[in-house]
């Protein structure tokens, strides 16, 4: 609850703040010297202007708010990939030597999916079940926690996939106000389309960096979770072993 509220938070300060300011940046924008801001903030500013407040913000609220679920799940990912060769020669030696309860206890201690994969198998094991129901214990609750890695991450897919779609909706409300402009005037200003066209190519541009900058932070997670998937799956082998030696 706190992880959602503090993402909720985050994203409602955003929104309130692009809202708050964007008058704000049509004034600067507009007082801004031409030669002193020339690849700078200034011409970010000119840009957001140009395609228009409404049509730049909503690809900026895309990017703070898929940013926001990506910087949470970096995050976390990083928190629970713990050393699991560590981990496994460490809870082989507890088993050993203080048996189920002493690796029990370390297997609790420990942050990461493998460690609660491990307490659930020996917990089932402190009971008596026999090996098909820890094993079956260690299959089901690693699905539990690849969902626990998977959380969020199809907000930021969302994002990835709207981002350029609004751009483009921005394209075509540029180019339908340019059409407009000449069926009002009856002739074709080239000055008068150029400023319909910048907003439609504006827009576009927008989404399209917002999309690209959202699709690698949105990869490196996704490998992030298929290398702490893999690590599961090699404990899991090594903790039902490991369990079954201690039987004998």
């Amino acid at each position: 609850m706190k992880k959602r509220f503090s993402i909720l938070a985050l994203a409602s300060f955003a929104v309130m703040s692009i809202q708050a300011n964007a008058a704000v940046l049509m004034t600067q924008a507009a007082d801004a010297p031409a030669e002193g801001g020339e690849g700078g903030i200034y011409v970010l500013k000119e840009f957001f202007v140009s395609g228009g407040p409404l049509w730049m913000t909503l690809p900026l609220v895309c990017l703070i708010l898929g940013l926001a679920f990506a910087i949470e799940r970096i995050l976390y990912l990083n928190a629970v990939d713990v050393n699991t060769d560590k981990f496994i020669t460490d809870l082989d030696s507890a088993l050993q030597s203080g048996g189920v309860e002493e690796a029990k206890d370390l297997a609790r201690n420990t942050k990461g999916p493998v460690a609660s994969i491990a307490y659930q198998a020996l917990l089932r094991t402190a009971e008596g079940q026999d090996f098909d129901n820890v094993e079956r214990s260690v299959v089901g609750y690693g699905g539990v926690e690849i969902g626990k890695l998977d959380r969020n991450i199809s907000w930021i897919a969302l994002f990835i996939a709207i981002a350029p779609m609004l751009g483009f909706m921005g394209t075509v409300v540029g180019m339908i106000m340019a059409f407009q402009d000449i069926a009002k005037s009856g002739s074709v200003q080239a000055q008068d389309m150029a400023g319909n066209i910048q907003v439609a190519l504006l827009t576009t541009l927008a989404g399209l960096v917002v999309g690209i900058i959202l699709q690698v932070f949105y990869n490196y997670i996704t490998a992030k979770i298929d290398s702490i998937v893999n690590k599961m799956e090699d404990a899991s082998i090594s903790i039902v072993d490991m369990l079954v030696k201690y039987r004998r």
